[in-house]
Formats: C-alpha cells, sequence, structure tokens
C-alpha cells in the first residue's frame, strides 16, 4: 500500500489541524472553569502561586481532581505534543512506503525531540 504525496499531506495537515483544536478547546475549557471559580477574587499581583503542574503525572492527577489550572496545563502539553505526533505520524507514513531514508530521518527528529521534553524538565 502507498500513500500518494498528496493524502500524506492532506491526513498530516488533518492531523495537525485537530489537535491544534482540541488543544484549544482544553485550555478554553479550563479557563471558562477557572473563571467561573475564581473570576470574582480581587487579584494581587504581589504574589505569585508557584507553578503546581510541573510534570505530567501532577497534570493528570490535577485534572482528575478537577482542577481548572491542570486542565489549562493539560491544554498546554496536547498544543506541545502536536509537532511530536506529526512527526510520528511521518514516520508511519514512510514507513508504509517503505522510504527507508525518510523514516531513518523521520526517526531521528522524534529521538531528538523526544529527549528534548524529558531533559527540559
Amino acid at each position: 500500500m502507498t500513500l500518494t504525496d498528496e493524502r500524506m499531506e492532506r491526513i498530516l495537515a488533518n492531523l495537525l489541524r485537530t489537535s491544534v483544536f482540541l488543544s484549544a478547546a482544553v485550555v478554553a475549557a479550563g479557563g471558562a472553569c477557572y473563571l467561573i471559580q475564581h473570576g470574582t477574587e480581587p487579584v494581587s499581583y504581589r504574589h505569585f502561586q508557584p507553578t503546581l503542574y510541573r510534570s505530567v503525572s501532577s497534570v493528570a492527577l490535577g485534572v482528575g481532581h478537577g482542577h481548572c489550572l491542570a486542565v489549562i496545563q493539560l491544554g498546554l502539553l496536547l498544543l506541545i505534543a502536536t509537532p511530536v505526533a506529526r512527526v510520528a505520524a511521518s514516520v508511519v507514513a514512510f514507513g508504509v512506503e517503505r522510504d527507508r531514508t525518510y523514516v531513518t530521518v523521520s526517526l531521528i527528529v522524534l529521538l531528538i525531540l523526544l529527549c528534548s521534553l524529558i531533559l527540559m524538565r
């Protein structure tokens, strides 16, 4: 089975579009939730709350407990995952086409992206 260039581009474009819209919807839902819960509180710019959600596990735990800031952070994580998903889909598409050169290059790029995400902590 081979994918035409046009079909592969369409699949990847749909993946990117869906990922960005999904992440925007999650951030918007988290933002609306936050405003509903905290919109009437006075704002204090003297003291900033430390970041509570610095890892994927803490974000997942916060979302599970219904914390609005964790939902916003989840949307941002989905946005960060979008290019990684695109490269992973490219690996699969090139694999279907049996194009070893592009599979190898895409795997190297995917490895670099994943390493940078892991080391970014």
